[in-house]
């Protein structure tokens, strides 16, 4: 039987540790698998060697196949958008677009490729497991610890694959509830100190939002910067 598993799968299957563990990933997978597109409000909280120094609120889009919305609301308007080729970052205030090959990406976002693909854990965690240092905010939830895969040996075209560009140093949580499988939060660290939480709510199924919201229309007097997007890999300042 196990030698006609495929041998990825076979790896993820035996990389998942408890039974609780493999429940929690099969409704996390199921509660947002048959979604093409998938809408949530999010609170982001950026700490620094243990001190926080930033928040920032919105509403957050994902849709098959490999495109993002981040439409930041508070404390000031920005976007963060991937259109399955580009990622985009947008301040209004600046008057200037960042643009990155989405392949190229190193946003802390990545890991939210797992959304906008094919909702398979094991396309993001090359290992997967309950994790005993981080505390769930809920006791209905479970906190799974995601070993990032690197840099992907995928096909050219897989939109899952093209938006990692994680480095597997960093550590990913995700934050589930047991029962329905909703993503609740989830936390990057990386080994400086630096942590980032997403903290999600009021998910909505296939909202009728049109695919014009997945593309990026240079305004008027914008300028377009190529290069490495102010938040990949920065230091976070208050």
């Amino acid at each position: 039987m196990l030698q006609c598993m495929p041998f990825l799968l076979y790896l993820f299957l035996t990389a998942i540790g408890s039974p609780d563990v493999k429940a929690a990933v099969t409704r996390l997978e199921s509660r947002y698998r048959s979604a093409h597109t998938l809408q949530a409000t999010f609170i982001e909280r950026y700490t620094e060697n243990g001190r926080l120094v930033r928040v920032e609120a919105g509403v957050a889009y994902f849709r098959r196949p490999g495109k993002m919305r981040w439409e930041y609301e508070s404390p000031e308007k920005n976007l963060f958008l991937v259109d399955g080729k580009n990622a985009w970052f947008y301040v209004p205030a600046d008057h200037t677009v960042t643009r990155v090959p989405a392949k190229e990406s190193a946003d802390w976002r990545t890991p939210f490729a797992l959304l906008a693909g094919e909702m398979k854990v094991s396309r993001i965690c090359a290992k997967i497991d309950a994790a005993s240092e981080e505390k769930p905010e809920a006791s209905d939830d479970i906190v799974l610890h995601c070993e990032l895969r690197g840099v992907p040996s995928a096909k050219p075209g897989d939109q899952d694959a093209s938006a990692l560009a994680a480095s597997p140093q960093e550590t990913v949580f995700f934050e589930v509830a047991r029962n329905s499988g909703d993503l609740v939060r989830v936390l990057v660290q990386d080994p400086g100190g630096l942590r980032i939480e997403f903290h999600f709510k009021d998910w909505q199924a296939d909202p009728p939002v049109a695919d014009a919201l997945f593309h990026f229309t240079v305004p008027t007097g914008v300028a377009i910067v190529n290069g490495v997007l102010p938040s990949d890999k920065a230091s976070v300042n208050p």
